[in-house]
């Protein structure tokens, strides 16, 4: 009877294994958000502000702002992969696929409808969208990942905000506080509690 009893204690205890990895891997954060691949991302965007602000068009506002985030994409990309790569314990598969769902669609929604805006002559409108959507998207993708990634998302929220209601002329300054130093800011305070 004894023996009969150890395969349905072993099968037993498998399941349970499973339910708890699989309850781990679901609560686990994203940590491989770049710390000081972020402060050069907030370069990058302070470097566009600057550059953006002494365009001579509003098309060639927007290319300098386009470049600008190319750059921090780029960079942001290749930081995540390096720290991902380098890290004593890599993230989890599902935190990464999960910090990606979460961020991906509202960057998606953000190059779509700056396309639109653009084709319309709505310039004027893309510094409060691009932070709007920026802050959803991370505010979406922290829910997954370490606190200041959250938080960062609500300042950028609260700018695009701002943008939106305030004349259009403190737009390169709303995007340089936002993309630019707050990038650099969440960016010291992942590197200094985070690495990376």
């Amino acid at each position: 009877m004894a023996s009969n009893g150890v395969p349905a204690l072993h099968a037993r205890a498998s399941e349970d294994l499973r339910f708890i990895r699989d309850a781990m891997t679901r609560s686990a954060a994203f940590t491989a958000v770049p710390g000081k691949g972020g402060v050069l991302m907030g370069l990058a965007g302070l470097a566009g502000a600057a550059a953006a602000s002494l365009q001579g068009s509003r098309q060639e506002w927007l290319a300098a702002w386009l470049l600008a985030a190319l750059v921090a994409v780029a960079v942001g990309a290749l930081s995540i992969a390096r720290k991902a790569r380098t890290s004593p314990v890599p993230p989890p598969r599902g935190a990464a696929r999960r910090f990606a769902r979460a961020l991906l669609p509202p960057l998606a929604a953000g190059a779509v409808l700056t396309a639109v805006l653009a084709r319309l002559g709505a310039y004027e409108v893309l510094p409060g969208l691009w932070l709007l959507l920026y802050g959803v998207a991370i505010l979406a993708a922290g829910a997954h990942s370490v606190p200041v990634v959250p938080a960062y998302g609500a300042v950028v929220f609260a700018l695009g905000l701002a943008a939106l209601a305030l004349p259009a002329a403190f737009g390169d300054v709303l995007l340089a506080a936002g993309f630019g130093l707050g990038h650099v800011v969440a960016g010291a305070v992942i590197a200094r509690r985070h690495g990376g």
